[in-house]
């Protein structure tokens, strides 16, 4: 397929603006969906997932790399059948033509972007102080730090994608590395017969109760650590050929990401007793020093470090390019939608992203918080475009794409609204974070049709014209 339509080409040349240049190929691509979905929840989320399952944590990774499976293969469907930037926002509303819905779910997503990357930063500088063994006076300190390593996230991501991917290459295979020594070190303790080998299949179980709930539970908080290829999808206007190279990428990343999971769980529970995992901020650094005290603990300090920076990087590289696509099609103003001329990248939706991570880091609080709202947000989006698949099933394009089973978009969307209820033991805070975001993103969505209304401007009309057909109707 062409890099971008002739009518494509006519309407951007009329309003002035650049397209976006196409710079992913295949290893590109893998590495940013490896490396999007490898870094701050395995990092620090291992801990607090054994907190709640105890010596078994493999399985709630597990369980939520075959719920997260389920939603990739409608994602293939849909990308590569609206290879788009705007991802869940563009299928949702090409499914129901709801205006509000598509914001809403633009918006969620954009959100569980903004606050993952904020989490990774607050661990970021977290991690900054207890390699360099700094006091940098209290949760001030901390915060500073955080939001100066966001700035500079944020000019990464202004210099273009080209940069910030290829920095994403970097990080990825240094925290890649990071899991690979736990993996390393876990097997070479069990072949020295050191460690508990048998905790693996130990559950933290309340008397006379199945570990069933205590897993759900779990599974609610791992799913974000297996996060992140959803993000793929808002780069593919940016990507050669997406049409062709998504699925087999796509599917690669998640096998890759969920076997280093399962290994390094089950390393981390031989080494360290779940109860003292679950215990601090960093809990692989505890790996580290029971599977070999003399391995020098500021280099893997180092590489933590590096894990968050890159979900950081590009958690924001997702979140400027969703609302960049929105502005595009003006379901935010306008002015989002504005690529820089000499960079090529969008500009009003870097600075616009960057100043909300700066709220965020700022005034919002703890990573496990942060963590399970992120995946609060995306279970919800994701249980929309499991559905959306169906919908759009009626509606026919003039190019082959990708196409799943119809009982996976059905199974995908039952467990994905499943693990967004209370029964599943989810904090009461995420559901109160969530609530606040969504209440934001409802007061912006009235603003913009305000902003629409003033300068006579229809939202999503270009979207319509490009992907072919007439749409839903209302």
């Amino acid at each position: 397929m062409t890099a971008i339509s002739d009518g494509e080409a006519e309407r951007r040349a009329g309003h002035g603006q650049p397209e976006l240049k196409r710079v992913m190929g295949p290893w590109l691509l893998l590495l940013f969906i490896v490396g999007d979905i490898l870094g701050t929840g395995i990092y620090a989320l291992t801990g607090q997932v054994a907190n709640l399952v105890g010596g078994a944590v493999w399985l709630p990774f597990l369980v939520a790399f075959f719920v997260a499976l389920l939603t990739a293969l409608s994602y293939l469907e849909l990308v590569t059948k609206y290879p788009r930037a705007a991802g869940a926002a563009l299928y949702t509303h090409r499914a129901f033509g709801i205006h509000v819905l598509t914001f809403i779910v633009a918006f969620a997503v954009m959100c569980s972007g903004i606050t993952s990357a904020s989490t990774a930063s607050r661990a970021f500088a977290a991690n900054f102080v207890h390699t360099f063994g700094m006091d940098p006076g209290g949760t001030v300190g901390v915060t500073l730090i955080g939001l100066a390593f966001m700035a500079v996230v944020g000019l990464i991501n202004f210099r273009g994608v080209g940069e910030s991917v290829k920095t994403n290459m970097v990080l990825t295979c240094i925290e890649l590395t990071g899991l690979l020594i736990i993996i390393f070190i876990g097997l070479w303790a069990i072949g020295l017969g050191q460690g508990d080998v048998s905790r693996a299949l130990e559950f933290k179980t309340a008397p006379d109760t199945s570990f069933i709930w205590p897993v759900i539970a779990a599974t609610t908080l791992a799913f974000y650590a297996m996060v992140g290829f959803e993000d793929s999808v808002n780069m593919a206007e940016e990507t050669k050929d997406p049409t062709r190279i998504f699925p087999k990428i796509l599917l690669a990343g998640l096998f890759l990401t969920a076997t280093v999971y399962v290994l390094v769980s089950i390393s981390a529970v031989t080494l360290v007793p779940p109860h003292e995992l679950s215990q601090g901020e960093t809990p692989l650094l505890k790996v580290v020093q029971a599977g070999a005290p003399n391995f020098p603990l500021w280099i893997f300090g180092f590489i933590t470090m590096f894990a968050v920076a890159n979900s950081a990087l590009i958690n924001m590289l997702m979140a400027s390019r969703l609302v960049y696509g929105m502005g595009r099609e003006h379901v935010l103003p306008g002015a989002f939608g504005l690529v820089h001329r000499s960079r090529h990248t969008p500009y009003v939706a870097i600075v616009f992203t960057t100043l909300l991570a700066f709220l965020l880091i700022t005034f919002v609080g703890e990573i496990p918080a942060l963590g399970g709202t992120t995946a609060l947000l995306l279970l919800c989006v994701f249980t929309v475009v499991n559905i959306a698949v169906l919908v759009l099933r009626k509606d026919n394009v003039k190019h082959k794409h990708f196409r799943t089973p119809t009982f996976v978009p059905v199974l995908g969307a039952l467990t994905c609204a499943f693990l967004v209820g209370p029964w599943t033991g989810r904090d009461a805070q995420q559901y109160r974070i969530a609530g606040v975001l969504i209440a934001i993103g409802i007061v912006l969505w009235g603003v913009t049709i305000l902003i629409n209304r003033a300068t006579g401007v229809k939202p999503a009309a270009p979207l319509m014209d490009e992907i072919g057909g007439d749409g839903p109707k209302n």
